[in-house]
C-alpha cells in the first residue's frame, strides 16, 4: 500500500508537467515497473520481471500486435485524467503549449526527444521507449502521427493504454496542422479483409484470429472452409493471381520464379490433412497459471483437403539434387503478409520433410476443391502435414533451401515449448528447438462444458476429434464418465472408403463417439477422453506438468463436467 501510495503520488507530479520538454521523472517509471512487479510475484512466480522480460516479450508481441500488453498502466491516478485522449482530446488543456508539425518533426531520435502526436495531442514518449514491449518498433512513429500503427497493431486502442499515454502529453498540435492530418488519414491496413461467417468465436480482431463452435467439428470430417479456424498474424494481403510470382532460391542452379499458371502445370496432388494452431486448448493453460497468447479454446484444429504442386516436384525443378543435402537442413518460407517495416511472416521445416516423396508437403492452391480462401493462404500456401499450423505458411511468396533455419521471429522467439519451470526472466529460446510435429490429442465436442442431460434420456453421446502429429495414426479413444476411474472404448470415425492412410501417412483427424447409459445414481458427470496413437503415444493426465509460459502444446486429457436433470412429475412439470 505504501508503494501505492508514492507511485500515485510521483504520477500526479509527473503527468502535469507543462514544460515545453516534459520528461517523465524516472522515479514514475522505475515506481511503476516494481509495482507492477510485486503484483505479479503475488499472482504467480512465473511471470517475468524487469529488462530481460520485457526484451524477450518485445520479440514474443510484435509479431501479434501486443505491444502493450505492459503492466504500467496499474499506477495511472484518476484525478489527473482531464490530459487524457481518445474522446476526451476535445476538451483542450490551455495551460500546454501549441506546436507545429514542423516542430514535432525536429524530435525523432533519443537525443533530440521522441514526439508522435495523436488525435490533436502532442506527446514525449521518450521514458518510454525502453520500456516498450514490442521493441523499437515504436520508433517508426518518431516525429509523426501514431495512428497508423496503432491501425495495424490494434490492440493498442484499449483504454488504459491511452490511459498510459496521457501522462506524455506536452503540447496541443496547431489546428493548420490537425486539418492536414485529417485530410491525409491513413486507410486501416485491415479494412480488406474478407468477411468471415458470423459463428465464429474471436479471439482476436485485428489480425483476425478466431475457431467455429466446437459441436461443429464432430459433425463433418471434412471442416468447410468458412468455418475452418482461422490464424492470422498481419492484415491479409490483397494478392492478384495474374501478377503472383512464387520465388524459389538456394539451389545451385539459379532462382526459379513460378506464375500460378506455371505452378499449376506440375502434377496435381491431393491430401487430406489437419491443421493445429499451436496453441489450440491454451485456455485450460491459462486456468492452472496464465500465459501469453490468444485464449484459444478446444477448436483451434480443423481438416481439409488440399491440392497443390508437391514441393518436392517443384525443388526438383529448380536445381535440387541429392547432393544438396550434404548442406542444406532447411526450407524456409515467407509469406506475402507484412507488418509496417515491411517484414514477413516466416517458418520453415526440415529439408528431408520437404523432399521426401512420402512427406507429401504441398505448394496448395485448392482447398475443398476450390480456390484457396483469402484468409487461409490465397493463391498459394505451404501445407505442411502432420505439422503445427505455424509452418504452414499462407500466401506464399518465397521458398529458400538454406542450412539454416529461418531467422523469422516465429521461429526463433515463439511457438517452443519449455519447462513449467521456465518464466520470463530465466527462458533462453534457444535452448529450445522449434515446434514441428504436434503431439497426439484429442477433445470432446459434444457435450458443452456445464451441459444439462435429462434423466429421461437414459444415456449420453460423447463426440469429440483425436489426431497426433507426424503422421501417426490415431488407433484409440478412451472415454470416462467418472473422472478417469472407468472408462470404454469410442468408435472411431475416418476418411471416406478407399481413403485409409499409409503408415506414417495419417494428416487427417479421426471423429470418434461413444453412447454410455447414464449411471443411475449420477446427478452429475465428468467425462474425460484420452487418445493413443500407433507409436502408442498418449495424452498426459493432467495440465500442470506440461504447462509452459507460452501455453502451447497443450493436450491433456480433456475433461467436460454435464449435470443431469431429473425426470418431470407427473404433471409434467420439471421438478
Amino acid at each position: 500500500m505504501l508503494l501505492l501510495r508514492r507511485c500515485q503520488t510521483l504520477t500526479r507530479f509527473g503527468s502535469r508537467n507543462t514544460e515545453r520538454h516534459l520528461r517523465v521523472p524516472s522515479a514514475v517509471a522505475s515506481c511503476a515497473v516494481r509495482l507492477w512487479s510485486s503484483r505479479e510475484e503475488q499472482r504467480s512466480q512465473q511471470h517475468g520481471r524487469g529488462l530481460s522480460w520485457r526484451h524477450t516479450l518485445a520479440g514474443l508481441l510484435a509479431g501479434t500486435g501486443a505491444v502493450l500488453a505492459y503492466g504500467l498502466h496499474h499506477h495511472r491516478h484518476k484525478a489527473e485524467q482531464a490530459d487524457s485522449i481518445g474522446d476526451k482530446t476535445a476538451t483542450k488543456d490551455s495551460t500546454l503549449p501549441i506546436f507545429s508539425q514542423e516542430e514535432v518533426t525536429k524530435h525523432r531520435t533519443l537525443a533530440d526527444r521522441v514526439w508522435v502526436t495523436y488525435k490533436g495531442g502532442v506527446y514525449d514518449i521518450t521514458d518510454f521507449v525502453a520500456m516498450h514491449p514490442g521493441g523499437d518498433k515504436i520508433m517508426l512513429a518518431a516525429g509523426g502521427a501514431i495512428e497508423p500503427f496503432w491501425a495495424l497493431y490494434a490492440v493498442h486502442n484499449q483504454e488504459h493504454v491511452l490511459d498510459m499515454l496521457a501522462e506524455y502529453k506536452v503540447g496541443e498540435l496547431s489546428a493548420e496542422d490537425q486539418k492536414k492530418q485529417q485530410t491525409v488519414k491513413s486507410s486501416d491496413p485491415y479494412s480488406s479483409d474478407p468477411e468471415r461467417h458470423p459463428v465464429l468465436r474471436i479471439n482476436n480482431l485485428k489480425p483476425f484470429n478466431a475457431e467455429p463452435p466446437p459441436e461443429i467439428l464432430s459433425d463433418s470430417y471434412i471442416t468447410p472452409s468458412a468455418l475452418f479456424f482461422k490464424r492470422n498474424h498481419l492484415p491479409v494481403p490483397q494478392v492478384d493471381p495474374a501478377s503472383y510470382r512464387l520465388h524459389v532460391e538456394g539451389l545451385p542452379g539459379g532462382a526459379l520464379t513460378l506464375s500460378l499458371d506455371d505452378l499449376k502445370k506440375f502434377p496435381k496432388h491431393t491430401i487430406t490433412a489437419t491443421l493445429q494452431c499451436a496453441g489450440n486448448r491454451r485456455s485450460e493453460m491459462n486456468k492452472v497459471k496464465q500465459v501469453k497468447g490468444l485464449n484459444w479454446g478446444i477448436a483451434a484444429i480443423s481438416n481439409a483437403t488440399w491440392s497443390g504442386a508437391r514441393l518436392r516436384d517443384v525443388l526438383q525443378a529448380a536445381g535440387y539434387h541429392p547432393d544438396v543435402a550434404q548442406w542444406a537442413r532447411h526450407v524456409q518460407f515467407e509469406g506475402l503478409d507484412k507488418d509496417v517495416t515491411g517484414t514477413t511472416y516466416g517458418a520453415s521445416i526440415p529439408l528431408n520433410k520437404a523432399v521426401s516423396e512420402e512427406g507429401d508437403v504441398l505448394l496448395a492452391y485448392e482447398m475443398n476443391g476450390e480456390d484457396i480462401p483469402a484468409d487461409h493462404g490465397y493463391p498459394v500456401r505451404a501445407v505442411v502435414p502432420g505439422t503445427v499450423g505455424a509452418r504452414n505458411v499462407k500466401w506464399l511468396g518465397k521458398v529458400i533451401v538454406s542450412a539454416e533455419e529461418s531467422n523469422s521471429h516465429w521461429q526463433q522467439n515463439d511457438y517452443k515449448g519449455f519447462s513449467p519451470g521456465t518464466d520470463w526472466d530465466t527462458v533462453d529460446f534457444k535452448t529450445a528447438p522449434a515446434i514441428q510435429e504436434l503431439p497426439i490429442q484429442s477433445a470432446i465436442t459434444q457435450p458443452a462444458d456445464g451441459a444439462v442431460v435429462d434423466r429421461s434420456a437414459e444415456e449420453v453421446t460423447i463426440k469429440g476429434y483425436a489426431w497426433s502429429g507426424g503422421g501417426r495414426e490415431v488407433v484409440r479413444v478412451d472415454v470416462s464418465l467418472d473422472g478417469g476411474k472407468t472408462w470404454q472404448v469410442a468408435q472411431l470415425r475416418g476418411g471416406e472408403r478407399g481413403q485409409a492412410s499409409s503408415p506414417g501417412r495419417a494428416w487427417a483427424w479421426k471423429l470418434w463417439e461413444v453412447t454410455a447409459p447414464l449411471p443411475p445414481a449420477a446427478q452429475e458427470l465428468e467425462l474425460v477422453c484420452k487418445a493413443v496413437d500407433d507409436s502408442y503415444n498418449m495424452q498426459p493426465d493432467s495440465v500442470p506438468p506440461i504447462w509452459n509460459l507460452r501455453g502451447v502444446l497443450s493436450n491433456a486429457w480433456h475433461r467436460v463436467n454435464v449435470k443431469i436433470r431429473e425426470d418431470e412429475d407427473e404433471d409434467g412439470d420439471e421438478e
